[in-house]
Formats: C-alpha cells, sequence, structure tokens
C-alpha cells in the first residue's frame, strides 16, 4: 500500500510542477534556516572545549544586594574578598575556579597598537577547564604567591605577537604598560565559550584593582566543579547556607541574593533572569513562540496549496469513494504524500544548511567556531519535518474526507 502512495505522490508532483517547486522550496527554507539557528543554540550550549566538565559544573556569575524595603537593588560578580573569605571554604566542590570576565585593553607591538582581551584566573581554573597547551605550561601557585608577572596567551595571539611558527616561550606581551614574560600557549578558545574565552590569562594577584577592600561585589566569577553530578544539589544547598553566614554592609537593611546555576541558568539569567528565576523557562517558551510562529507562515501558505490540489482531484477522490474506498483511507493517503513531499524537502534544507554553515565556518564570523549539523541538529530537524508535515497536511485531508460523492464527481465536469 505504502508502495502505491509513494507511486501516487511522485506522479501527483510531477503533474503540477510549479505548485510542486514553491511547497519545496518554502519547506527547504524554512528548515534550513531551523536547522542553522539549531546549530548555533547547540554551539552555545553544549559542552565543548575547553569546558568538557560541563555537566559537573555550578556558576556563580553574579551577587545581589537588595532592600528588605525594596528601595533599590544592586547587582554584580563576585570580589576576591567573598570569595576568599566565604566561597573557598566550601566542603563539597573538587575545585573551585576564579575569573574575571574578559576585559578588553591597549596592547603593543613593534609601536603597533592593538586590543587584547585579558582574564585574570587562579590556578584551579587550569584544572577545571582542559586547556590544550600548544608551548609551555599554566602558572602555578608559587607564580601567584610571588606575584610573577606571567602570562598565557592564545594561539591567535602568539600570531599577531611574534608570528605563526615563531614560539612565545619566554618573550614578553606588553598591556596596560606592564610587560608580562609568556610561560604558555593554548589553542584558541570560541568565543562561544563565555567563561574560559580570552587572548591572555594572568595570574590574578595581578589584579591590584580588586586584591584589596571588603566589598561583596567586584569583577569574579566562580565555576564549582563537583565531584560527580550527585553533588550538585549538595552544592547549591551548601552554598544557601553559606550566604547566611556574610555580615551585610548595612546589617538588617540589607538581603544577600545569589545562586549556583547550571551553565544554561547561568546564560538565561544573564540574559533574561534575576536571581530569583534564572530565566529558563523564558528562554524555551521564546524559542518555542518563535519557531512556532516562523513555521506558521508557510505551513499556511502549504495549506492552501494542499487544498488547491486536493480540488483539482476532486474526480480522482469521487471515484475512489463510489468504488469503496473509506475517508480514513484517503485521509492517511493524503497524509502519506505530503509527508514524502515533506521530507523531500527536509532533505533539500539539510543539504542547503551544510552549504550555509560551511561558508559561516569560513568566513569566521565568530572567532574559533564550528557549527555542525550533528546527531543533536539532525534529530531537531527531523522533528520540523515531521511537524511540518503533520501540521499542513491533516486540515486539507479532513477537508478531502468530507467531500461528497456526487459533488465530487460532478467537480471537474
Amino acid at each position: 500500500m505504502l508502495k502505491n502512495y509513494f507511486k501516487i505522490a511522485i506522479a501527483v508532483l510531477k503533474r503540477r510542477k510549479f505548485f510542486t517547486f514553491i511547497s519545496l522550496f518554502g519547506i527547504s527554507l524554512t528548515l534550513t534556516i531551523l536547522i542553522v539557528l539549531s546549530a548555533f543554540l547547540d554551539v552555545m550550549l553544549s559542552p565543548a572545549y575547553p569546558d568538557v566538565k560541563r555537566s559537573r559544573e555550578l556558576f556563580i556569575s553574579r551577587v545581589v544586594l537588595k532592600s528588605d524595603k525594596g528601595n533599590y537593588t544592586s547587582q554584580s560578580p563576585s570580589s576576591l574578598y567573598f570569595i576568599k573569605n566565604f566561597v573557598s571554604t566550601m566542603k563539597r566542590p573538587e575545585k573551585i575556579a576564579v575569573h574575571t570576565g574578559r576585559n578588553t585593553t591597549n596592547a603593543y607591538q613593534n609601536n603597533k597598537k592593538m586590543e587584547v582581551e585579558l582574564m585574570y584566573t587562579n590556578v584551579p581554573f587550569w584544572e577545571v577547564y582542559e586547556f590544550d597547551f600548544i608551548e609551555g605550561k599554566p602558572f602555578n601557585g608559587q607564580d601567584l604567591e610571588n606575584v610573577a608577572q606571567v602570562a598565557v596567551i592564545s594561539e591567535d595571539t602568539r600570531a599577531k605577537y611574534f608570528g605563526e611558527s615563531s614560539s612565545a616561550l619566554g618573550r614578553y606581551v606588553e598591556a596596560n604598560n606592564i610587560k608580562y614574560r609568556v610561560i604558555g600557549v593554548v589553542k584558541n578558545v570560541p568565543a562561544t565559550m563565555i567563561y574560559a574565552n580570552s587572548d591572555v590569562y594572568l595570574p590574578y594577584t595581578l589584579d591590584k584593582a580588586n586584591l584589596d577592600g571588603t566589598s561583596i561585589m567586584g569583577d569574579y566569577l566562580v565555576t564549582l566543579l563537583a565531584k560527580s553530578t550527585a553533588d550538585l544539589p549538595l552544592i547549591k544547598e551548601e552554598y544557601q547556607q553559606l550566604l547566611k553566614k556574610v555580615p551585610h554592609p548595612e546589617k538588617n537593611q540589607e538581603l544577600l541574593l545569589s545562586k549556583t546555576n547550571s551553565y544554561l541558568e547561568s546564560f538565561t539569567e544573564q540574559v533574561f533572569g534575576n536571581v530569583g528565576d534564572s530565566g529558563k523557562t523564558r528562554f524555551f517558551l521564546m524559542i518555542g513562540v518563535f519557531v512556532f510562529l516562523f513555521m506558521l507562515l508557510p505551513t499556511i501558505n502549504l495549506v492552501n496549496i494542499n487544498v488547491s490540489r486536493i480540488m483539482e482531484r476532486s474526480s480522482e477522490i469521487g471515484v475512489r469513494k463510489a468504488f469503496g474506498a473509506s475517508s480514513r483511507t484517503l485521509v492517511g493517503q493524503f497524509i502519506v504524500e505530503n509527508m514524502i513531499l515533506t521530507v523531500l524537502g527536509g532533505v533539500l534544507g539539510i543539504l542547503l544548511s551544510f552549504v550555509i554553515i560551511s561558508i559561516l565556518n569560513a568566513s569566521g564570523l565568530i572567532a574559533h567556531m564550528n557549527l555542525v549539523i550533528n546527531l543533536t541538529v539532525l534529530g531537531y530537524s527531523l522533528l520540523a519535518c515531521l511537524v511540518f508535515g503533520l501540521m499542513s497536511g491533516v486540515y486539507p485531508a479532513w477537508r478531502m474526507s468530507k467531500l461528497n460523492v456526487v459533488t465530487a464527481l460532478k467537480a471537474n465536469n
């Protein structure tokens, strides 16, 4: 039966080539855009170099001081004071990585000015994040104690300063009018790795602006690495208990709020949410609404085309009904035909997506990002094909099943 449905579907597609082209174009273009967007989201949110332990990580991206009367709210990343005196006392995490966000500054090489991004880190940062060292090694505890002016730089930074094939070890990079001796070079980190991407990595003891003071707020982010995923809820609870022990700058007047979040929650909190709501639900709701609305217009167009096709085939439907074909059989046939059309459009969409993704990767639109259509993205694409086919096929099939035999036979006379 399916073989006959397939033959009929191909014959119908060949009969009206223009309508077939419009249908395939709408399906393939819609799916191409969805596949490329899915690939972007997959790269941004999935574990990748150097953040390969993400399933065991929790992030402290900000702390909030809030008036208990609701007069004001102040929020920022954590301070070194808060991290050293409180976060570092936590027992559950296996490692606690501390680092600033990326700070853009001016650097000079042969009297040529260029912009580089600096990140101050501690030693466990290099254990939580698994960087590939092209040469050299990370700084150690002794370097931090000695306040050694050393640096780890990215592959791109080495190329800018010293050339593609030159060794950078023992040589100096200058930023903020300070010279740092290069002790390591790491493979470039994609710009989508927001907690690990930088041009130059420095010991946090060189960050003189943040070393002193007793403020809770500062410039530092924290990554907590659990021994296993089972420890994640325990770390969350330990952190909340820890906050109760932190003295507030104005006692009984301010509430200290902060959370340990997964990577996704940390990402959505910074974009959509607040410390009480990570914004994850809103994030997925927005994606769902966008996908639905984006697919709605081509689906409506495809429904109209399918209804027109059905009206053209009304005499065929009338004859089949007259010879005993049930409405259920006819509905099933038309949905199968529509699914075949959708799958063909999906295949074209996937092929077109490969072309566009290859162009985007070659363009370097986002530094060191490599989009791929992996199994996750392919799964989303196949699901989109299925939904597209059902959405555009059910209503026309229902209309077809309601055609009266006599009316259908007279339709083309």
